[in-house]
């Protein structure tokens, strides 16, 4: 039985842990929960007692958490996403509980390095990018913030792909980061809830004449929750990640097992269990498209039923649902929970529409990501009405309403009324996600200040006009406490040792770094700090790739998920006409850079897997030219993830936010970067406005076409890539260099459609119109890292100045704006209901 006095309930650990009861915690794990003998055990082992030891803190202070949350009546926060790209735990647990120095000395008196135990740990590598990442870091912001929050998502038995290099060709691997388990999970089988798909609607009246509809026939499948806890830092406070596993509804289908169908019963248990294998299956079929629309749907489904259940326990009726209850849609991957949970309401809860869908509004906020219209996430009305028939109904209802809104605000404009349609007419009939989301909502927000005004005058624009303050702004963010304290504590230690630790829970305390800008010794310091994570960083690339890389060169990086609007590509053409420089003037004296990339393309995506191909065959050229010495080189590290950005980000001299303007939502990696003293070269594009506005323009290396320039340029061509080719000899013989099979062994063929795009007169990313000022500011980048004074007091300044991208502040705004709730500024930081 629990002590319900306030006390520590079975593991004794009240504040920093005495070292000696820490060792025989582990032991204690070791041998009790684990089952082996600690002369014989390894650093796996070492690992999961040390990780089970910490859950034991972890799930003490979770059951205080969430019995402070029921007797003060907290308002819930709820977090939907898709992916959750969480990384290791372990570290980023100890520190948050103020644990690391001691476990480091525990384990050193054991025999064992702390570092080489935060190895054994498997990536949950549970998202693509950063969507995932940003969900991530908010768990912790909220956590932190004493937010009584809950991320919803699904737990994949394969998360992102492994990637290899083969011949310098991406190959994809499955990612089994379960076969070892995992000992950060709880799993709750008292928490399952059945979720259907299929079947049909049948329809009837009620003794009162009220159309009723019952959704029958379905195919059930059952979603079991797996918590995953997250400790704010140092406030004893534990918030938790549900994730969701799929169980055959029976462990085997007895009518066809009675039938003497083994074989047909146990299909149907894998393929019910199959919703939570795989992160994002391709959709380039209609079996995949399909289990994507399975799969959010199962999540969503599972999620609203939770959090019923959790809410009816203390309520006898929805109408305080809205103002206990928070959703957040991280996307449009969840928008279908805006029509599971009228289907709640009016068909399991018989509310009346009008009530349950004023409701869902207040309920519901949407977060958009992105601008590519592409990305806005349509589904075939046939697929949708075969797998969730009733919630193609109740679309077909809320479009009904909604567009008798639309004409009353454009009064006989058809055209306004098909654009704004929640169905998109054509070939093939597809319901429009996003404005489902958006209409279902309270609050629309985007993630940077560009991409908010790109949504209300351009992507949105329509729904804006109907419903003009449900849009608004929240700029994204990263927490400092992974992206800093515990991925580069030599540069934290150094900034702690100066201004103190405020800013780890208040990261605008970097201000103070200010006023040691210009001081000589302390850019010493600085420049050490940095010199040591690049030491570290050429020793992996060293031990995993086999290349030599010097730590004095300038660490030139681009490091994200590979796609056109990226614009790796464009790097690529820099990399090409720095090395022609070299060759044809091998005399100049130059500023020698080692170019890093990482990142993984779409296992489908085959020209973004064409551009790995060629950064590694220009590599391949580069690295083995003995006129590039010392001058140049050009890395590829593999398997990007969140460990391996934490090894490389801290490194990093030069940041590439080279995205073509007004494609990129906001990113973060911008953020991360200028966190750890990198400077950026960019695109005025996403946050890198802000980070300019705050950093100041004189800190960065800013080029290309703004937002608006583009557009312009895409309506009416000043200049195609032909002149700018004919006219520009260094443009034109990097071009004629990947075209002539220069870094292809002459095949000619293999990088052809690369340059075509790239010579497209409509290519829409801009490549050769922004090459030439790339190529500007590249120079310029080169003279100012040969000015170290100067170059380190800019990367200070970049620090110092970074701290309105803390994720601590973006859900601050979150909760003041949209979830209402108020931050309490004292020692708890608790939130209250506002």
């Amino acid at each position: 039985m629990l002590e319900e006095n306030g006390q520590d309930f079975f593991c004794g650990i009240k504040g920093p842990p005495d070292i000696d009861h820490l060792k025989k915690l582990i032991f204690h794990h070791l041998m009790i929960f684990q089952g082996r003998d600690p002369v014989l055990v390894g650093d796996r082992d070492m690992y999961k007692a040390l990780a089970y030891t910490l859950r034991d803190v972890l799930i003490e202070n979770w059951i205080k958490t969430q019995r402070s949350n029921y007797d003060k009546k907290r308002k819930r926060v709820y977090y939907l996403s898709l992916e959750f790209l969480i990384g290791r735990s372990l570290g980023n647990t100890l520190i948050n509980l103020g644990f690391y120095n001691q476990a480091a000395e525990a384990l050193k008196a054991l025999g064992y390095d702390i570092d080489a135990i935060r190895e054994m740990e498997e990536e949950a590598a549970l998202g693509n990018g950063g969507l995932g990442r940003l969900a991530a870091c908010f768990m912790d912001s909220m956590a932190t913030l004493a937010i009584p929050a809950y991320g919803y998502g699904i737990r994949y038995e394969f998360g992102t792909f492994n990637q290899k290099l083969y011949n310098g060709y991406q190959v994809e691997n499955p990612d089994d980061w379960l076969r070892y388990g995992t000992p950060w999970e709880f799993q709750r089988p008292h928490h399952m809830f059945p979720v259907n798909f299929y079947g049909q609607v049948k329809h009837h009246e009620d003794r009162s004449g009220n159309r009723k509809a019952e959704w029958t026939d379905t195919e059930v499948v059952m979603a079991m929750a797996c918590d995953y806890l997250v400790p704010g830092y140092k406030n004893d406070h534990v918030n938790n990640m549900r994730l969701w596993t799929a169980k055959a509804s029976r462990d085997l289908d007895l009518t066809y097992f009675n039938k003497g169908d083994y074989i047909g019963a146990v299909q149907r248990k894998v393929k019910s269990e199959t919703l939570s294998k795989v992160l994002y299956p391709s959709d380039d079929i209609r079996e995949g498209q399909e289990l994507r629309l399975r799969q959010q749907y199962f999540f969503v489904a599972a999620t609203v039923q939770d959090i019923l259940r959790r809410y009816k326990k203390k309520n006898a009726s929805f109408d305080q649902f809205s103002k206990n209850t928070a959703i957040q849609l991280n996307d449009t991957h969840p928008a279908i929970a805006i029509p599971e949970l009228m289907r709640l309401f009016i068909d399991g809860e018989g509310l009346a529409w009008e009530k349950a869908w004023q409701i869902c509004i207040d309920t519901f906020g949407f977060t958009n990501h992105t601008l590519m219209p592409e990305a806005l996430e349509t589904w075939p009305v046939d697929v949708l009405g075969r797998v969730l028939p009733r919630h193609l109904e109740i679309i077909y209802d809320i479009n009904y309403r909604f567009l008798k809104e639309v004409d009353n605000k454009f009064p006989g404009n058809v055209e306004m009324r098909r654009k704004l349609s929640l169905v998109e007419e054509g070939s093939v009939k597809k319901i429009r996600m996003a404005p489902l989301a958006i209409i279902g909502s309270h609050s629309v927000n985007g993630v940077a200040k560009l991409h908010s005004s790109l949504l209300r005058t351009k992507i949105f624009k329509g729904y804006f006009e109907i419903y003009p303050a449900r849009f608004n702004n929240k700029t994204n963010g990263i927490t400092q406490r992974r992206w800093l304290l515990k991925s580069n504590p030599d540069l934290a230690n150094l900034i702690t040792g100066t201004i103190g630790d405020a800013w780890i829970t208040n990261l605008d305390h970097l201000r103070n770094l200010e006023s040691y800008a210009e001081v000589t010794r302390f850019q010493k310091k600085w420049a050490q700090a940095k010199m040591n994570r690049k030491i570290k960083l050429a020793q992996y690339i060293s031990r995993e790739c086999d290349e030599k890389i010097d730590p004095a060169s300038m660490f030139d990086v681009q490091v994200k998920r590979l796609h056109y609007y990226k614009r790796q590509l464009l790097n690529v053409l820099h990399v090409i006409s720095f090395y022609n420089r070299l060759i044809n003037n091998p005399e100049k004296r130059v500023t020698p850079r080692t170019v890093i990339f990482s990142g993984k393309a779409a296992s489908s995506y085959w020209k973004a897997k064409l551009i790995i191909k060629l950064i590694t065959s220009v590599a391949d050229v580069v690295n083995n030219d003995p006129r590039a010495e010392g001058k140049l080189r050009v890395i590829f590290v593999p398997n990007y993830g969140v460990s391996l950005a934490e090894r490389i980000i801290p490194a990093a001299d030069l940041s590439e936010q080279i995205s073509t303007a007004g494609t990129e939502a906001s990113g973060t990696g911008n953020m991360k970067f200028a966190l750890n003293g990198a400077l950026t070269i960019g695109t005025l594009d996403g946050a890198n406005i802000e980070i300019r506005e705050e950093v100041g323009k004189e800190n960065m290396f800013i080029f290309g076409m703004t937002a608006d320039q583009v557009e312009k340029e895409r309506r009416t061509p000043s200049r195609t890539p032909k002149d700018i080719y004919e006219s520009n000899d260094e443009i034109r013989s990097t071009i004629d260099s990947i075209s002539n099979g220069f870094f292809s062994n002459v095949d000619k063929d293999l990088f052809r459609i690369l340059v075509d795009s790239l010579m497209d007169p409509d290519d829409p990313y801009m490549f050769i119109n922004d090459f030439e000022d790339y190529l500007r500011c590249q120079n310029e980048v080169s003279l100012a890292f040969c000015d170290k004074k100067s170059w380190w007091h800019k990367s200070i300044l970049n620090v110092a100045r970074i701290g309105k991208f803390s994720t601590d502040r973006t859900i601050r705004d979150y909760a003041d704006d949209i979830w209402g709730l108020k931050i309490k500024d004292n020692d708890q930081r608790s939130a209250v209901n506002s």
